[in-house]
């Protein structure tokens, strides 16, 4: 059994739900970036096992959130990435972004719960 079998057994086991975050990126990167953090925080500690990956593709040296060809790779690969997840989590204390609606969108494609939660500016 190879490592990523491995890992989803283990998390099967636990029962524990991998989930989709959405919260706000662009605009006010630094306050939105924190945000995110705290909702991954949010999920974790609902024992979740959370997915943003706004918070990954967005790193330095990464992709270049500001170019349009390298942000929507980054859209499609975020996507990809979660086809199987249980459930997309929105998070919209700071509204609900362009980038978070398309998210939304394919959640419903894949067949994921929506779930909305406020964790307060």
């Amino acid at each position: 059994m190879g490592l990523f079998n491995k890992i989803k057994s283990f998390f099967a086991k636990q029962n524990r739900q991998r989930v989709v975050i959405e919260s706000p990126y662009a605009g006010d990167i630094e306050g939105n970036v924190a945000y995110a953090r705290r909702a991954v925080r949010d999920s974790l500690l609902r024992g979740e096992v959370p997915f943003a990956s706004h918070l990954l593709y967005t790193q330095p040296d990464i992709l270049n959130d500001n170019d349009t060809e390298e942000r929507a790779l980054g859209i499609q690969a975020g996507f990809d990435a979660v086809v199987s997840f249980d459930k997309t989590v929105v998070y919209c204390d700071l509204g609900i972004s362009e980038g978070m609606h398309k998210g939304i969108i394919e959640g419903f494609r894949c067949g994921r719960r929506i779930e909305y939660r406020n964790i307060g500016k």
